[in-house]
């Protein structure tokens, strides 16, 4: 299945005042990492996709995270993210967050694919995924960092 990974350095403000990165910070790093892996297996930013699917979005439904060795201020960390399973209206993405070679984190994230609900214009429904993404989604990739 699809992957994508990224580097990125630790900054002042990911950082509590123990001086460790404070975890809601990484679901932040996740929610980008996610957006990032759509761009390369589409070729396109996300305000681009969205606009061209029709859709408002790709809600968080499930999410979880173990976290193993913390981060500080100053570190580069590598987020690797990789598509784990494609539903008809959903797909799961496991994201594992590396320092060096050690595994710091193992996340989990399960997205819906959601446009305007056309029976009632004030929510959101669940929209099937389109055959051309799911193939993409589906494919092997290059894994460098972007």
């Amino acid at each position: 299945m699809f992957k994508h990974s990224r580097e990125l350095e630790i900054e002042w403000g990911d950082c509590d005042a123990a001086g460790i990165v404070f975890y809601p910070r990484y679901f932040a790093m996740f929610d980008a990492s996610t957006a990032y892996l759509l761009e390369a297996a589409m070729g396109m930013k996300k305000a681009e996709w969205t606009k061209h699917f029709d859709i408002l979005g790709i809600p968080m439904v499930d999410t979880g995270a173990s976290f193993k060795v913390p981060s500080k201020y100053g570190d580069v960390i590598r987020i690797e993210s990789e598509v784990s399973a494609i539903g008809r209206t959903s797909f799961e993405i496991r994201h594992k967050v590396f320092k060096g070679d050690v595994l710091a984190i193992e996340a989990h994230e399960k997205r819906v694919w959601v446009a305007g609900n056309p029976e009632d214009p004030k929510s959101i429904a669940a929209k099937p995924l389109p055959e051309d993404l799911i193939a993409r989604l589906r494919a092997e990739s290059p894994t460098e960092p972007s």
